[in-house]
């Protein structure tokens, strides 16, 4: 049977790689520093899914191991004798599953005849092929460098699926337990394989991946922080609540048609089916019986607000295009409002905001300077929020 080796067995790994290979006939092993999560798949070999919407259904992913990350031999050990491999740990942990990568790669190719292993990448970040490339290469030994050039490829994914943070009550009723949406596609770049592509169930190889990571990230990502950030200023706890808002809903939208004209210019993708892409991630965001919190998707907000992220990045890349990005900046304002108690990050964000204003939010987190015609419409955004109360 094939083997798959996936790196983080929180809720994307266990709600959506795992479901993949079990459905294309692989055993997984996940690797995780968790270790009540690790005992209970080694323990039980399998997890129950549960894809929710109106009618909920729930499937039992079987043939499923986990090794604990810390310990570097037993992830040698399975990357060595694994046909696939992924990794869904966030983009702060990536350095930290670099050793033991580099030590499967010793293992594996430590026999000359070993077949080239992929690492599938979903994570939310551009370049992540080149970036995680050469972390591993910092960790390896030298003799291996050939190797990690033409027998491994590390292939971006874009990640749609949204996956809810379980409760308390949920994790109560079963530890290993993910709730997830019926959408289940990973587009993934067709040209960062080694050797030939894996037959893996809803998985879509694209040729011209790096436009499908800016739709990714300027539609979809945009459009989900703006429900958020919105959203809290308007007093909703779920996702669902705040695009049942009329005044969030046609904000957000009013962003995600900017972005997507921005990105048929840039790319020459059909304009009507980024917009039915739209339409599609609003009907999504409805889903009651998700229950996707608004501080999930609005965690950590100076992230999100990064100069290439998806609301200064959707903003740049309209403005490169000679549209205006006014409807974007009016999200990115309500994002430098996000005040949420239990967010560091946002609490981080409310006392520069409070000291050095809008354009020090702007400059300092954004990095936007010297760009006035996107400080002012940001600017402008802020006001307008305060106009129509939005926030005080």
């Amino acid at each position: 049977m094939k083997r798959a080796v996936h790196f983080g067995a929180g809720n994307i790994g266990r709600g959506f790689l795992g479901q993949l290979y079990f459905e294309s006939g692989y055993t997984t092993t996940f690797v995780d520093v968790v270790e009540d999560v690790v005992a209970a798949i080694q323990a039980r070999r399998g997890y129950p899914i549960r894809i929710v919407e109106e009618a909920c259904e729930t499937i039992e992913v079987e043939g499923v191991d986990a090794v604990n990350g810390k310990d570097l031999g037993a992830v040698a050990h399975v990357l060595a004798e694994a046909d696939l491999a992924s990794t869904a740990v966030g983009v702060n942990a990536l350095p930290y599953i670099a050793p033991a990568i580099a030590r499967g790669i010793e293992a594996r190719f430590a026999n000359a005849d070993a077949a080239p292993l992929n690492f599938i990448l979903c994570e939310n970040l551009i370049d992540a092929g080149p970036y995680m490339r050469e972390k591993v290469r910092a960790q390896l030994e030298p003799a291996f460098h050939t190797a990690l050039d033409e027998q491994v490829g590390f292939v971006e994914a874009s990640i749609g699926r949204m996956v809810p943070v379980m409760t308390e009550a949920q994790k109560a009723e079963d530890l290993l337990l993910v709730c997830v949406e019926p959408y289940c596609e990973l587009p993934v770049d067709a040209l960062g394989f080694k050797g030939a592509i894996p037959e893996i169930s809803h998985m879509k190889p694209m040729a011209n991946f790096g436009a499908y990571v800016e739709r990714k990230l300027f539609v979809h990502n945009l459009s989900h922080a703006a429900t958020a950030y919105l959203g809290h200023l308007r007093g909703h706890e779920y996702i669902w609540q705040a695009i049942r808002d009329g005044a969030v809903r046609t904000a957000v939208e009013a962003s995600a048609t900017e972005s997507c004209r921005g990105l048929a210019q840039k790319h020459g993708l059909d304009l009507a089916g980024l917009e039915a892409h739209r339409d599609d991630l609003v009907r999504r965001y409805h889903n009651r019986a998700l229950g996707d919190q608004i501080a999930r998707v609005g965690r950590d907000p100076i992230r999100k607000l990064g100069p290439k992220d998806r609301l200064i990045g959707s903003a740049r890349m309209c403005l490169e295009q000679g549209l205006c990005p006014e409807g974007i900046a009016f999200a990115v304002a309500a994002a430098i409002r996000y005040d949420s108690r239990d967010d560091p990050a946002a609490q981080t964000l409310q006392r520069l905001r409070h000291d050095q204003g809008i354009e020090g939010v702007l400059r300092e987190v954004c990095h936007v300077t010297g760009e006035r015609p996107l400080v002012d419409l940001v600017v402008k955004g802020d006001e307008r929020l305060l106009r129509e109360g939005w926030a005080t």
